[in-house]
């Protein structure tokens, strides 16, 4: 049967559950194809990584967090509170399992295989992102501005050489440009204060996360998709699909369900009868109101030695990254944000006081992979999409449309075994 006459009779009544970037996503394209899509999540997500992040398209990041490299330095890493990956002490105890699964992870082995299944999954992510900017009426929000990684010593340059060829032979376009040719690029950078920098030329950039979520939700609502402002409180199967439970006391009952709850996620996992081993990495960003005839950069930029980006947004210029491992419940640790505007004003001294603080919350798999796909046999017409860690972001299109050729039948654009839930069921997996 032709995909056209099936989408008379297969269409199906989906409730997609969250509405960060991922979600949104996926329930606009769901109900593109023609499915009856109802989204559920609480408008308010004060943590909600989909608006906090350093806004870049990172077709670029193919390397895993977990490398032999960030294995050796593991302990000096996670347990110097100043370094870009840092442990919350209170939550040593609880997190120890998925340590030891990171360690697993970083091995040259598995490391190796997760950057294979990271490739095809940020390829083509640039294009897919332009077609939605312009689905959604957001293409002036979009820009092809291109990133840069900025280091600090020619040694430091010299030492990014060969991450950068691994970059290359995977299809990644990027060049390396010594200082003079950086501060031509960013002629507000002081000068002679970088060696020189790794350029990706073409990386998208939105001027505003928040802005663009907001259009895409407007476009899922105009095509249909009706919100229930409500949290997920208790999951269940029923003969005709699945019965949902809202904190608001109301429950709601759909055909199918797309669990994309980002890093609320693992426990409504739990009621699909799977233990995924997800937990939070928690980002940090600080703002400095600028006028845009002040603004320092055009693009984003990472000190290589700080490990966070700075990012020129509407009105604004966003330090945002480093990873915390804490979980869901503990509050933010205020010497994250005290480092952040430390390395902010090392590249800038002259910028303005903070004008906004925020602590938000990532979804994190010990390989860097996400789970896509279905839930499996126990669980039949359920459906994940959470777990994209850093590159939730870069990847919701990509994502949305995989679930949509899996959820009507056909393949999708990419094998979806390495994305699979069954993989933390193998003993491989770590």
């Amino acid at each position: 049967m032709s995909w056209t006459a099936r989408q008379a009779t297969d269409m199906a009544d989906i409730a997609v559950i969250g509405a960060g970037v991922i979600g949104l996503t996926t329930a606009l394209r769901l109900c593109t194809e023609g499915h009856a899509v109802t989204l559920i999540a609480p408008q308010e997500a004060p943590h909600m990584a989909s608006t906090g992040n350093a806004g870049t398209i990172a077709e670029y990041a193919i390397d895993p967090v977990a490398t032999p490299g960030v294995l050796r330095a593991l302990p000096q890493l996670l347990f110097d509170p100043l370094s870009p990956l840092a442990i919350h002490r209170p939550s040593l105890a609880r997190l120890a399992p998925w340590l030891l699964r990171f360690g697993w992870q970083a091995l040259p082995g598995p490391s190796r295989r997760n950057r294979r299944a990271l490739v095809p999954l940020l390829a083509g992510a640039g294009p897919l992102w332009d077609a939605l900017a312009q689905e959604t009426g957001a293409a002036t929000l979009l820009r092809p501005r291109g990133a840069l990684y900025a280091f600090d010593t020619p040694a430091a340059l010299r030492d990014a050489a060969e991450g950068l060829e691994r970059r290359r032979l995977h299809g990644v376009a990027v060049e390396l440009i010594d200082g003079a040719a950086l501060e031509r690029l960013e002629p507000g950078l002081p000068q002679g204060r970088f060696a020189g920098a790794a350029h990706f030329p073409g990386t998208r950039v939105l001027d505003d996360p928040g802005q663009m979520l907001a259009r895409i939700a407007a476009t899922a609502q105009a095509r249909g998709v009706q919100r229930i402002d409500a949290t997920l409180s208790a999951l269940s199967r029923t003969a005709g699909g699945w019965r949902m439970a809202l904190d608001s006391g109301a429950t709601h009952s759909a055909e199918q369900i797309v669990l994309a709850a980002g890093a609320w996620s693992q426990g409504l996992a739990l009621a699909l009868g799977l233990a995924i081993p997800l937990d939070t990495e928690r980002g940090y960003h600080l703002e400095f109101d600028l006028p845009e005839d002040a603004m320092p950069l055009a693009r984003p930029l990472c000190p290589d030695r700080f490990g966070f980006y700075l990012t020129p947004m509407q009105g604004r210029l966003r330090a945002a990254g480093t990873v915390e491992l804490g979980g869901l419940h503990a509050p933010p640790s205020p010497h994250r944000w005290d480092q952040l505007e430390k390395g902010a004003r090392a590249v800038f001294p002259g910028l303005p006081p903070v004008a906004r603080r925020w602590m938000g919350l990532r979804p994190s798999l010990p390989d860097s992979l996400p789970v896509i796909g279905p839930a499996g046999p126990q669980a039949p017409g359920a459906w994940l999409a959470f777990g994209h860690g850093h590159i939730g972001l870069t990847l919701a299109p990509r994502t949305a449309g995989m679930l949509a050729d899996m959820i009507a039948g056909r393949p999708p654009a990419l094998d979806p075994a390495p994305y699979s839930a069954a993989r933390f069921t193998r003993r491989s997996a770590g």
